[in-house]
């Protein structure tokens, strides 16, 4: 296997985008060597959902698993990156799941939504009904901005991940191997994460 390219599709968190209504991350220096001390030191302060983060089933069912409670091959795997603009339909979602499964079997599982788009409940529940474990998008919330809800309930409640605020314009559309595994915070409903998509080789 080799590495083509390593994709970091990840926000800075202390420059990420929020969503409206959430505190920004806030750093504190708790110690500077520039002032004196033997070493440098940061606290932070953040929001579960800042920057590119993964939802967990509990941050909308109250029954849900939390991010701790997640296998973590729902995080790491074969993933398709999808381009698509404006709303993303049943039939969309159909086509995208054709397309990742013709490209990669297994890559279908997990899929990555680039582009101005808005995943709608049809979708959702196509993607649902079809098993998979993960879902990326560019923005901050997966589904209608202004009523995100039904999307993530009907998402969430089938216990599809939920990969938010990824950045793909740099990415083309195709297969990649896809590392987004969050941080182990206990029973959380959701986390921040690293995430990176390699360009791989098989040989």
């Amino acid at each position: 296997m080799t590495i083509r390219k390593i994709y970091d599709i990840s926000q800075p968190l202390f420059e990420c985008a929020v969503f409206p209504g959430d505190e920004p991350p806030v750093r504190t220096i708790a110690s500077s060597m520039d002032e004196g001390a033997f070493y440098n030191l940061t606290e932070l302060s953040m929001c579960a959902h800042n920057g590119t983060h993964v939802d967990a089933p509990f941050h909308f069912i109250n029954t849900g698993k939390g991010i701790d409670e997640i296998d973590l091959t729902r995080f790491i795997g074969p993933a398709f990156v999808a381009e698509h603009e404006g709303d993303l339909l049943a039939a969309d979602a159909k086509a995208i799941l054709k397309r990742a499964a013709q490209a990669c079997p297994g890559a279908e599982k997990k899929l990555l939504l680039k582009g101005n788009l808005t995943v709608t409940a049809e979708a959702a529940q196509i993607f649902a009904d079809a098993g998979i474990d993960l879902i990326g998008n560019e923005s901050q919330t997966v589904g209608p901005l202004d009523a995100p809800m039904a999307v993530h309930l009907i998402l969430l409640g089938a216990e599809v991940v939920l990969l938010e605020g990824i950045r793909l314009a740099d990415v083309p559309e195709g297969v990649y191997l896809l590392n987004c595994a969050p941080l182990n915070l206990t029973h959380a409903d959701g986390a921040p994460c690293r995430a990176v998509l390699l360009d791989i080789e098989l040989s």
